[in-house]
């Protein structure tokens, strides 16, 4: 590794598993600390236990839900008060749906819409000042970047609600992006969009196919012809994360294998 984050603090929600915990080791391997947060406890722990295995003092783990302000300001608060400050946030944590317009129920919708987007919303709004307050303390240059999805781009017919708060995510971060430099607080936004990873959130095609099956049926939509494994999108993270991207600001990278070109 080559301390591409070293002196940078993060911050990384959904981080029990899938993308959130690959990117959590990619940018602790990298030289930061990390604040994972998930509202699966037990889960973030193990992974926080494993990352300080590795690097002691390196992670620490938060329980957080992130459709709550109030999880919001502890979290934020405990990562200041542990590490002394924030650069970066990575609002990972997400769920997905596969109903139609008709399937979908009210209920349902407004679940998925809180946690994919209410949740991203709240953590650009709560993190900000903080950020703010550490790149102006001296430090590195702030970076926000969310986990949308290339559904946020390109809709699916049995994709309703998760198709409408991905697209919403893509475009808030562009408003961010805005915001922060307009008022010069040295905080940059971007959205990142995948295509199929292999984690959890497959796992409902899994269980249907098994895995082998599942992930080839899924890869056989793909131009390079296979799905994403998780360090693919973690390495974007990282670019974007990283002082490599420090003009790169309202932007969406595309981590599709080639589908959006199709």
């Amino acid at each position: 590794m080559t301390d591409r984050m070293a002196g940078k603090i993060a911050l990384i929600t959904g981080g029990a598993q899938g993308l959130g915990e690959a990117t959590a080791r990619m940018l602790m391997r990298e030289g930061a600390w990390v604040a994972v947060t998930d509202v699966n406890a037990d889960g973030v722990r193990k992974v926080a236990d494993s990352l300080n295995a590795i690097r002691p003092g390196s992670a620490i783990a938060l329980s957080h839900d992130v459709t709550r302000e109030e999880d919001w300001h502890r979290v934020v608060g405990e990562v200041e008060r542990v590490f002394g400050g924030l650069h970066v946030l990575v609002n990972n944590a997400g769920v997905s749906l596969a109903k139609n317009v008709e399937e979908v129920t009210l209920e349902e919708w407004r679940r998925v819409h809180a946690i994919d987007l209410d949740g991203v919303f709240l953590g650009c709004k709560i993190s900000i000042p903080l950020i703010e307050r550490t790149v102006k303390a001296g430090g590195p240059g702030g970076s926000i970047v969310n986990i949308s999805s290339i559904s946020g781009i390109i809709a699916g017919h049995n994709m309703a609600a998760y198709n409408s708060a991905k697209a919403a995510v893509r475009h808030l971060s562009k408003s961010v992006a805005l915001h922060c430099a307009r008022k010069g607080q040295g905080i940059r936004s971007n959205s990142i969009h995948p295509v199929f990873v292999a984690t959890p959130i497959l796992d409902h095609h899994v269980q249907r196919f098994g895995k082998e099956e599942a992930y080839a049926k899924l890869g056989r939509q793909v131009p390079l012809g296979r799905i994403a494994e998780p360090d693919d999108i973690a390495y974007a993270v990282l670019y974007l994360a990283s002082d490599e991207s420090k003009f790169v600001t309202g932007a969406e990278l595309k981590v599709d294998g080639g589908i959006s070109a199709m």
